[in-house]
C-alpha cells in the first residue's frame, strides 16, 4: 500500500487540511474527505495520483466535524463505487447532516459557505459503522479502527498495521510540517480531557510508528509527540479553570491563552507567524469556547 498526502489547501493555503490517499492492488481508498469548499483540490489530488473515481472503494472519516467529513455527500455522488466508514455515533450525522449543520452554522454563521461549502447526505446503503478493533480490507492492505474519543465522542483512528502508519483525525492533535509544536484541538462542543488523555495513552499502546494527523502530514517522533500534546492539554486545562476562578471574561481567557501558546510555539522554533496557519486548524476562540464548556460541564456535575 503506497500513502500518499492530498493537500486540500483550505481557504487558498497550504499544510492545514490534509486527506490521505490510499492506493494498491489496482484500488484505491481516502481517509478524510475534508469539506466541500476543498473539494476541487480533493479531486485534483485524486487525479494527480492518477486515480480514477471508480477505483476509489473505501472511504475512512475520523470524524464527523466538517473540515475532516463534510464533503462526503458530494463524494458519494462522485465516487460509485465507495462505502463511507464511521463510527456508529457520527453515523445519523452523515446520514442526515441537518443538525450538525444547524449547530455549525450557530458557531460560524454568514462564513458557513465560506469554510466549509454545501453539505450533503451520504446515501444509508454507502455507509458501514466501525467500532473498536474492526478491521477493513483497502487499497491492498487493511486499516484497524480505533476508538479515540476526546476531542470528539464519535472519533476514530485507523491503523495499516504493514506500515505502523496511523491515521490520527484529531486525538493526536494539530502539527504542521517543519514544526514540532503541537496545538490541542479543543473546540465545542464534545470536549471530553479525562477520555483525551485515554485515548493518547491507546495511541501509544497501540505503538505507531508514524502519526498521520489530518492538521497537517505524518510525524515519525511519535512518543514526544504524544508526551508533548498531553502536558499541553492538561496545561492548558488548568490554566482556564484558573481563569475562571479570577473571573475572567471568555474574551479574556482566550486573549491569554492565545499569549501563553504562541509563546509555547516560539519557544519550539517557530515562528510568529506560524500562528496564523495553526488558527485556520483551530483557533484560540474555539479552543477556549470548548475548554470552558468541558470546566462547566464537570463543575455541574460535582
Amino acid at each position: 500500500m503506497k500513502i500518499e498526502t492530498i493537500d486540500l489547501n483550505f481557504l487558498g493555503t497550504e499544510q492545514v487540511i490534509a486527506s490521505f490517499l490510499l492506493v494498491g492492488d489496482g484500488s484505491a481508498a481516502l481517509v478524510e474527505t475534508g469539506p466541500t469548499s476543498c473539494l476541487g483540490h480533493l479531486e485534483s489530488g485524486l487525479k494527480a495520483g492518477g486515480v480514477s473515481p471508480e477505483e476509489v472503494r473505501e472511504v475512512f472519516l475520523t470524524h464527523v466535524h466538517l473540515d475532516h467529513a463534510g464533503a462526503s455527500g458530494h463524494l458519494a455522488e462522485i465516487l460509485p463505487n465507495a462505502t463511507f466508514y464511521v463510527h456508529e455515533l457520527g453515523y445519523p450525522h452523515l446520514a442526515d447532516p441537518s443538525k450538525l449543520v444547524k449547530s455549525a452554522t450557530r458557531i460560524y454563521g454568514e462564513r458557513m459557505e465560506e469554510l466549509w461549502g454545501d453539505v450533503r447526505p451520504v446515501p444509508e446503503d454507502r455507509l458501514v459503522v466501525l467500532g473498536d478493533g474492526e478491521e477493513v480490507g483497502a487499497a491492498g492492505g487493511r486499516l484497524v479502527a480505533h476508538d479515540t474519543p476526546g476531542h470528539a465522542y464519535h472519533h476514530l483512528a485507523y491503523l495499516e498495521p504493514d506500515s505502523g502508519s496511523l491515521f490520527a483525525g484529531d486525538v493526536a492533535g494539530i502539527r504542521l510540517p517543519g514544526q514540532s509544536y503541537v496545538r490541542p484541538p479543543t473546540p465545542p462542543p464534545e470536549i471530553d480531557v479525562e477520555a483525551w488523555v485515554r485515548s493518547i495513552e491507546n495511541v501509544r499502546a497501540i505503538g505507531p510508528s508514524t502519526l498521520h494527523p489530518t492538521h497537517f502530514g505524518s510525524y515519525d517522533d511519535v512518543g514526544r509527540h504524544l508526551s508533548e500534546l498531553e502536558q499541553r492539554l492538561q496545561d492548558w486545562l488548568l490554566f482556564v479553570e484558573d481563569q475562571v476562578d479570577e473571573g475572567a471574561s471568555q474574551d479574556e481567557i482566550s486573549e491569554e491563552l492565545r499569549i501563553r501558546g504562541d509563546a509555547e510555539m516560539l519557544a519550539e522554533g517557530a515562528e510568529p507567524e506560524e500562528s496564523g496557519r495553526y488558527d485556520l486548524a483551530g483557533n484560540y476562540e474555539m479552543l477556549t469556547a470548548g475548554l470552558l464548556r468541558y470546566v462547566q460541564k464537570r463543575r455541574e456535575k460535582s
